[in-house]
């Protein structure tokens, strides 16, 4: 890798971004890069709002993504990418998982905001949907979700898919490697699909 890559994780509490943001780290160490990550900001309980910044690469002097500079931004919900959308560069990546999470007192005031994804359009970002969570209700365990996220982000990242399925073998506890291997796939397979799809389109026009 002759670069750093800039990735940003957020969520909110409880949704695995935290698991998600160490799985991503210990891949980009098993490929010989320099990994340097932050302390999650926020408040690291169900539903506050937690972040986590990612730089690896050949040489890595700081943890922080810095405004303006992120290559890729996930969001593990709608209003999370709106939070931390400033930090991606123009044209910037975000992957957001299609789900609403009303965030901390905000409910009791107003509902949930529309016109997210067509705000972070206008904003020149591009933007790839993932509904996540419903893939991972349909496979029978909604707890996966995060898994299916890095599946997906995995397509976009040079980094090798045997490296993925090693580090998920070693963190995740055992009974749940399996069930957590499938997930990741599905979302593999779905990032993959996407970019077909895209290609389909471009060819016809």
């Amino acid at each position: 890798m002759s670069n750093v890559t800039n990735v940003l994780l957020c969520g909110v509490g409880g949704q695995g971004v935290l698991l998600a943001s160490e799985v991503l780290a210990l891949v980009a160490a098993e490929e010989k890069a320099q990994v340097k990550q932050t302390e999650v900001h926020g408040v690291a309980q169900r539903g506050g709002s937690v972040v986590s910044h990612l730089r690896f690469g050949d040489l890595v002097y700081s943890p922080t993504v810095r405004t303006g500079t992120g290559d890729i931004l996930v969001a593990f919900e709608r209003l999370e990418a709106v939070r931390y959308g400033h930090y991606l560069k123009p044209g910037g990546l975000m992957l957001i998982n299609d789900i609403e999470v009303m965030p901390g007192q905000m409910g009791e005031y107003q509902p949930y905001p529309t016109g997210i994804i067509e705000f972070l359009q206008s904003k020149a970002f591009k933007i790839e949907e993932i509904p996540a969570t419903a893939l991972a209700k349909a496979h029978g365990n909604s707890k996966v979700s995060s898994l299916i996220i890095l599946g997906a982000l995995s397509s976009y990242l040079d980094l090798s898919q045997q490296a993925w399925e090693r580090v998920i073998r070693k963190r995740i506890p055992p009974k749940l490697v399996d069930i957590n291997l499938q997930a990741f796939k599905v979302g593999v397979e779905m990032a993959q699909a996407k970019a077909q799809a895209a290609v389909d389109r471009a060819e016809c026009n």
